[in-house]
C-alpha cells in the first residue's frame, strides 16, 4: 500500500501541485489509479470544507489523516469528528505534551471509529516507546520515517522484537 503525507500546510498553493484539476479532485483520481491507503494532511489547517469533501468523497476508501489538522489534541479531534473533516488522527506523544493527554486523544478517537497512527517526529532520538505504544494500543498504522537513519531504525527494530516475542 501507498500512504503519503502530504504536509499541505507547508505548500502555499495547492493547485500548483494538481494543475489542471482542483486539488479535491487531483486526490480523487490518484488514490482511483494507485493502491494509495493513507493520505495525510491533504490541506492546509483552515480548509475545512475541503476536508469535509475529501473524506465525504473518498473516506471510506482510505485513511484521511489530520496530523497538523489535529496536533494530538482531543479537543481539536472532537471538533473534527462533529465537522466530518477526517477519519484517521496521527499520533505524536511528545505533541501534545503527557501520556495521558495522548490516551485521552486515542480512546476518543477508537470511540468515533477514528483510525489511528502512532507517529515519530522530526528531531527524534532512538528512545523506541512510541514503537511499544503503537503495538500496546492496537494502532492501525505505525510511521517512523524512511528506515535511512539510526533513531527510525532502532523503532522499526523494536517492532520485529515485539513481533517475534508475541508470535
Amino acid at each position: 500500500m501507498i500512504a503519503v503525507d502530504i504536509a499541505a500546510n507547508y505548500i502555499p498553493d495547492l493547485s500548483t501541485i494538481a494543475y489542471p484539476k482542483t486539488p479535491l479532485n487531483f486526490y480523487q483520481q490518484l488514490v482511483d489509479e494507485y493502491p494509495i491507503e493513507m493520505l495525510e494532511d491533504p490541506f492546509h489547517d483552515q480548509d475545512l470544507t475541503l476536508w469535509q469533501g475529501l473524506t465525504s468523497a473518498i473516506g471510506s476508501r482510505i485513511a484521511v489523516v489530520g496530523d497538523d489538522l489535529f496536533s494530538t489534541n482531543i479537543n481539536l479531534l472532537k471538533n473534527g469528528v462533529e465537522d466530518k473533516l477526517a477519519n484517521s488522527i496521527s499520533i505524536k506523544p511528545n505533541q501534545i505534551g503527557t501520556l495521558t493527554e495522548t490516551i485521552k486523544t486515542i480512546n476518543f478517537a477508537k470511540a468515533n471509529n477514528i483510525s489511528f497512527q502512532i507517529s515519530h517526529r522530526s528531531g527524534e532520538t532512538e528512545d523506541t516507546f512510541i514503537s511499544d505504544l503503537a503495538v500496546a494500543t492496537g494502532a492501525k498504522y505505525f510511521k517512523a520515517g524512511a528506515p535511512n537513519r539510526g533513531e527510525r531504525i532502532a523503532k522499526y527494530n523494536q517492532i520485529l522484537r515485539i513481533e517475534k516475542h508475541l508470535a
